[in-house]
């Protein structure tokens, strides 16, 4: 044993470094746990608080969060009984990452079963693939102990279809397709840029025409979750039924690693939200968690992957939350205003962050 003043001063030593690594943003024990979630989700991500808190790992307690939103069907858009496709079916997309081991399970476009996040899990945990899709994805997570096969529509999803096809099936995701205001069959236009009409008087999606009236927070949404354990190791999952009234066997960015999510315990976490079928070409949350393992602070790296894409397309709207190994913050939005929620050692409840776009987060 050390002499007492030795004794002493190892403590004020060791006090001091505690100091100024916090001051520093240095990371410590006493940063962790800490919840990072898109949205005003509190229910979500205070489920997600209670299973790392209790000394869950990062994976199952990102599973915990996802799950709740699910239960709860947050804003119509998480979960079974929302975002009906053309055909009034609703449809499950979900990933979880282990930024460990770089592992990724994942479902899309799956029907049948309203566990989303628990399909992905079992996509990583009970097999060599990455990424199962459509009917096929429901009889895998059947088989490994899900419930169904389900209705996953609802009283609401199908009124909500309803009233769509009776004003036409506007708007929709067709484009350069007759007829431009019906409810199809659909057939190709035999002359090639003929502008569509309907959701927007301009030309072609890639190049001018504004998606606004297809996107936003209750008909085009995502729960997108990072978790950072006791352990310092870092999760990120999604999930989400997609967009409202999307072709059938459309799959968005949801369940694709990098895009609505990414993790990596060797520097940190992204999650993102908006026009998926925008984003998923940019891979938003590979390029921040990248960016900061370059040294961009958070705020930097989300803010730089959001202009990537508005350079290209200027109408997009969607958003991205950073989050460091540090524990360290931050958000980045673009056609929207952007809420993210956090939870940390440092907080008694969730916290609800909003980021106006170009803008920093404020409480």
């Amino acid at each position: 044993m050390l002499p007492g003043k030795n004794r002493l001063a190892l403590v004020y030593v060791l006090t001091s470094f505690l100091a100024v690594a916090e001051s520093s943003g240095v990371g410590i024990s006493t940063q962790y746990p800490l919840v990072v979630s898109t949205w005003p989700f509190r229910e979500a991500v205070r489920a997600a608080w209670r299973a790392v808190d209790s000394g869950l790992s990062a994976v199952d307690s990102v599973v915990e969060g996802c799950s709740t939103c699910e239960a709860l069907r947050c804003d119509g858009t998480v979960g079974p009984g929302g975002s009906p496709d053309e055909n009034a079916e609703t449809t499950i997309d979900a990933m979880i990452m282990n930024g460990v081991t770089m592992e990724v399970g994942a479902v899309g476009a799956m029907r049948y079963v309203k566990d989303g996040i628990k399909a992905a899990k079992l996509v990583m945990q009970y097999s060599k693939h990455t990424f199962l899709v459509g009917e096929q994805a429901s009889v895998f997570a059947i088989s490994m102990g899900l419930q169904g096969p389900t209705n996953l529509s609802s009283s609401e999803s199908i009124e909500k279809w309803s009233n769509w096809k009776d004003n036409g099936c506007q708007p929709n995701f067709r484009r350069d397709v007759i007829p431009a205001n019906g409810c199809g069959p659909y057939r190709a236009r035999d002359s090639v840029g003929s502008k569509k009409v309907g959701c927007s008087q301009s030309g072609s999606v890639e190049e001018t025409e504004s998606r606004s009236c297809l996107v936003g927070p209750h008909n085009h949404d995502t729960i997108s979750m990072a978790v950072v354990d006791r352990m310092g190791h870092i999760a990120a999952g999604t999930s989400t039924n997609g967009a409202t009234f999307k072709i059938p066997g459309r799959v968005g960015d949801g369940p694709i690693a990098g895009s609505a999510a990414y993790a990596d315990s060797e520097v940190g976490a992204c999650g993102a939200t908006g026009d998926g079928d925008i984003m998923m070409r940019f891979l938003p949350c590979y390029q921040v968690v990248e960016s900061m393992r370059r040294g961009m602070k958070p705020k930097l790296a989300a803010d730089d992957a959001i202009s990537r894409i508005a350079r290209k397309f200027p109408d997009f709207v969607g958003a991205v939350f950073a989050v460091n190994k540090n524990g360290v913050h931050a958000g980045a939005c673009h056609g929207w205003t952007f809420q993210y929620s956090v939870r940390s050692t440092h907080m008694k409840d969730v916290e609800v962050f909003t980021v106006l776009p170009d803008q920093k987060p404020t409480f």
